[in-house]
Parts: C-alpha cells; structure tokens; sequence
C-alpha cells in the first residue's frame, strides 16, 4: 500500500510551513475558488465551519487524495472580521481590537474521496491597547495584507498580543494537535512512513 498524497486545499505559506513543523511537505497545493462572504446573519463560528468544509469539497482529488483545507475567521462578538481589503480597513479592524479579547476561529477539513473529517478550534486573544505610532508601525510594515482581522500573530503583530487562551498554531492559521488526528483519520501515515 503506497501513502497517499495529501493535497493542501490553501495558498497560504503560513499553513505550509505549519505542516512542515509535523514533517509534512503537501504533495501538491490547490487553493479553492470559493465566495468566501458570510451568508446574511451567519456568526462566525459555523461561517468558519462552512468555509473549510466547502474548500475541502471544491477540491479536484482523485479517490486515493488527502485533501487539506482550512479556515480562520477574527470574531468580535458576533461580527467576522476576514482579510482587510485595503490599509485603512485594516486600520479599522485595529482600532476595533485594540484593547479587547476577541476569539480567532480555525475550522480544519479532511477529506478522502466522499468523507470528510472535521475540528473547529476557538482561541481567546487580547490585543493591548494600541498607541497610534504601534498602529501606524504595523500597517506600514503591510504584514496585516492576507490575514483575518488584519494581523498575523507569527509576525511583528505578536508584540501586539500580551495574551492568549488556546491553540497558538489555529491563530496562525493551522491547529496542529486536531489536524494532526484529523489526518490520521483519514489515513494519512503521520508518524511511520508506509509499507
């Protein structure tokens, strides 16, 4: 029995390089074309959900393919705050999480010809308060372009963060532990390498 391949349904590096931390270099990577805007009144929990579930189902794979796919949504409250679109909705989405806790929602999907496996993971993050040079700083650096809520936590945006409750990796776009057991599931060799 060969090992299967394991096709990474993100162009996200950032997931990339979160797979290589278990040793997993994708196979190919397939980033889906899906809308990704939220139905009316959906929250952002099962909004999450839906979006991994269909990025993992708008995969091409053939039968004996792994498919990977997430995705991370920023939630205040009941608002999802996705990829800023420009600098100053990014400004925005700062000033909106300066000082505040917010959860970051990572949904994980895996499928393996009509089966799919799934995990969502909620953190609790605080931003301190920003002073405006902080603000200015981040959005010059551009690190906030691609990212929910309009930062990343991995980069300069960590020294924005004093705090966090749950799975540093699912802020970053890829719980390890849940999509480690997810992969396993569907028959993915994580820790031995196949006959």
């Amino acid at each position: 029995m060969t090992k299967p391949r394991l096709i990474l349904g993100s162009g996200s590096p950032r997931r990339r390089e979160l797979l290589a931390q278990l040793g997993i270099v994708a196979d190919d990577i397939r980033p889906p074309d899906i809308d990704e805007n939220p139905a009316k009144g959906e929250l952002p929990r099962p909004y999450c959900v839906r979006l991994a579930r269909e990025k993992a189902l708008a995969i091409p794979a053939e039968d004996d393919e792994i498919v990977l796919s997430a995705d991370t949504t920023v939630a205040l409250g009941r608002r999802i705050l996705g990829k800023p679109e420009d600098e100053k909705e990014a400004a925005a989405f700062l000033a909106l999480l300066s000082g505040r806790r917010h959860r970051v929602v990572t949904a994980v999907a895996v499928r393996r010809g009509t089966r799919v496996w799934e995990r969502d993971v909620v953190t609790q993050v605080k931003m301190k308060m920003l002073s405006n040079e902080e603000m200015n700083a981040y959005l010059a650096s551009g690190d906030w372009r691609g990212k929910a809520g309009g930062y990343g936590i991995q980069g300069p945006a960590g020294a924005l963060i004093p705090w966090i409750s749950g799975s540093f990796t699912a802020v970053v776009g890829l719980p390890l532990a849940e999509t480690a057991h997810l992969l396993q599931a569907a028959g993915y060799p994580l820790y031995k390498d196949a006959p």
